[in-house]
């Protein structure tokens, strides 16, 4: 196999003069190029919006920015490294109770690109998701460790906002109430617990397995035992996953090294712009805008993540709408631009070059999502 993924020995495919094999996919391309246009009017329209609704602030926000505190700024810098250096650290360890071993060099130098890929690529994060199952492949994990990585750090990542959003709840004196909190953190260790136990006892799972086999292949109508091979193979990979109490205990305080960096961050960014923002409202206002840039409508999650944190700022943490604008701007510039430029620049000299089995990769990731 060559680097473009074509099989050494084939002969390359001819283009053809046949207009009749020219690929239906131009006439998809035709038919869908509205959405296009619907999708690239809306945003116009929002930053109108944002636009018409900031003008009158703006003039005070940039005053805030021509005297902002430059060592404010480099804490913000210093916070958001350290950020992503704990999420890449949660990829080491779970990658390290699946047996494989990864210098922490590497792991950031993923995380910063796939990160450049999650908010910047229209349907990014499929993109970065499909980099980072490739690189881990290519470091030593099987597909099962490698898929396990993916979905246990994604969970971990969630549930680590999802308690920063009560916490913040429970310090401004909202109605959420300890409880909440309580079934939140016992939930991480149920599924993290679930998981150990399943690869240690995998014939736990594997009756469970071929009896939904069984009848997916009766529905199908195709013979009872097919598939039994794949099972026990996904077994066999799955039992060489131990997340045992030390690793467990290191994922979860890099989880929170990740997640505590990420919003003093955001709180330095305040400070930078001469704001004192309440830390109740910073973190309602950071899990608010953290949730909301989850939803893939604009890379980036620009303009409406932005309009977020503004009102987050503003109403939760008691900025001024000035400073609030000032102070968004500063965290987005180091959070997003920033993070993307240098992104960029690790996967242009670290992960341009392709790879002889990025295609065999490709395939294998696009079958297990799917």
């Amino acid at each position: 196999m060559t680097a473009n993924g074509e099989l050494a020995g084939d002969p390359a495919p001819q283009p053809s003069d046949d207009p009749t094999d020219r690929p239906a996919k131009h006439g998809r391309r035709r038919r869908f190029r509205w959405v296009k246009w619907v999708a690239g009017i809306a945003l116009f329209a929002l930053l109108i919006g944002e636009g018409y609704y900031l003008w009158p602030r703006l003039h005070d926000s940039w005053n805030k920015l021509t005297e902002i505190h430059w060592g404010w700024v480099a804490a913000c810098i210093w916070m958001q490294a350290l950020s992503m250096s704990g999420f890449s650290r949660v990829q080491k360890q779970l990658l390290h109770a699946g047996g494989v071993e990864v210098r922490q060099r590497k792991s950031v130098a993923v995380v910063y690109g796939a990160t450049a890929m999650s908010v910047t690529l229209p349907a990014g994060q499929v993109f970065s998701t499909a980099f980072t199952y490739r690189q881990t492949r290519r470091w030593g994990a099987n597909s099962i460790v490698a898929s396990w990585q993916l979905v246990m750090s994604g969970v971990i990542a969630t549930a680590g906002l999802a308690l920063l959003g009560v916490g913040g709840a429970l310090l401004v004196g909202n109605r959420v109430g300890p409880f909440k909190l309580i079934v939140s953190l016992v939930g991480v260790i149920a599924l993290v617990w679930v998981g150990n136990y399943l690869s240690k006892n995998p014939g736990a799972l594997e009756a469970v397995l071929r009896r939904g086999l069984a009848l997916l292949n009766r529905i199908r109508k195709r013979r009872a035992e097919q598939g039994t091979n794949k099972i026990a193979d996904m077994l066999a990979q799955l039992e060489s996953v131990d997340l045992g109490k030390r690793d467990g205990a290191l994922v979860v305080a890099w989880a929170l090294v990740h997640r505590l960096a990420d919003v003093a961050c955001l709180g330095a960014a305040c400070y930078a712009v001469g704001a004192d923002p309440k830390w109740a409202g910073l973190l309602i206002a950071f899990t608010a805008g953290k949730a909301v840039g989850s939803i893939p409508f604009a890379p980036g999650g620009i303009v409406y993540v932005d309009a977020t944190l503004i009102y987050g700022l503003t109403a939760g943490a008691a900025l001024p709408a000035s400073q609030a604008v000032a102070a968004a701007f500063v965290y987005r510039l180091v959070s997003f631009v920033l993070v993307a430029i240098i992104g960029w620049i690790v996967f242009a000299f670290l992960f341009r070059t392709p790879q002889a089995d990025d295609a065999e990769f490709e395939k294998e990731f696009e079958q297990r999502r799917l």
